[in-house]
C-alpha cells in the first residue's frame, strides 16, 4: 500500500518551489505528462521501479523522458525528478501528480468537475453548465466531460465531493422506488 502522507510531502515541495516562479499550472502539466508516459509504459514503468537498475540508469532514463515532453521541463520538476530517483520514491509519482494537481487547484481556487451526459455536449453547454457551476460553488470550476449513454437523457455533473445529479436515469429509477 503506497503511503500517501510521502507524497504530500513531495508533492507540497514541489508546489512551494514551482509558486516561487508562478510556474504552478505548467509544472501539473508537465508532471501529469511525465507520469502518464511512465504509466502507460510497462518497460519504463519496470526500469524507474525496478532496484536491479542502478541510479545512474534511472537517472539516464529520466532525464531522456524530460526530454521527450513537447516542452522543456521546469527546473523545479527536473530537481524533484532527480530528488525522487535518488531517494527510491519514483513509485510514488502517480499519487505526487494528483496531489499536486489538486494542492494547485486548491491554491489557485478552482475546483475540478467532471459532467456526464448520454451524448456530447457542445461547447456552448458546457460553458452554461460550468457559469451556473461556479456560480452554485463560488469557486472557479474545471469541467472534464464524459459520454456514458446508459445516463438516458439529462446531465449530472459532479464537483468536489458534490454530485448534481438531473439524469433520466435517476429520475425514473426515483419514480420506480416511489411507485412500489
Amino acid at each position: 500500500m503506497v503511503n500517501v502522507s510521502i507524497a504530500r510531502r513531495y508533492a507540497r515541495a514541489i508546489l512551494d518551489v514551482a509558486a516561487e516562479g508562478n510556474r504552478t499550472d505548467a509544472v501539473a502539466e508537465q508532471l501529469n505528462a511525465f507520469a502518464a508516459v511512465v504509466g502507460q509504459s510497462p518497460d519504463l514503468s519496470d526500469v524507474l521501479l525496478n532496484p536491479a537498475y542502478s541510479r545512474a540508469q534511472r537517472n539516464s532514463v529520466v532525464e531522456a523522458v524530460l526530454k521527450s515532453l513537447p516542452v522543456t521541463a521546469e527546473p523545479a520538476l527536473a530537481n524533484a525528478l532527480r530528488l525522487l530517483v535518488d531517494r527510491n520514491r519514483l513509485g510514488y509519482l502517480p499519487d505526487i501528480a494528483r496531489l499536486y494537481r489538486d494542492m494547485a487547484d486548491a491554491r489557485a481556487g478552482r475546483v475540478r468537475g467532471q459532467v456526464t451526459s448520454a451524448a456530447p455536449l457542445s461547447p456552448d453547454a458546457v460553458s452554461r453548465l460550468q457559469q451556473s457551476l461556479q456560480q452554485l460553488t463560488q469557486r472557479n470550476v474545471v469541467l472534464e466531460t464524459k459520454v456514458d449513454p446508459s445516463v438516458l437523457g439529462g446531465v449530472a455533473a459532479q464537483v468536489g465531493g458534490t454530485l448534481y445529479d438531473g439524469t433520466l436515469r435517476t429520475q425514473l429509477e426515483e419514480m420506480r422506488r416511489q411507485l412500489k
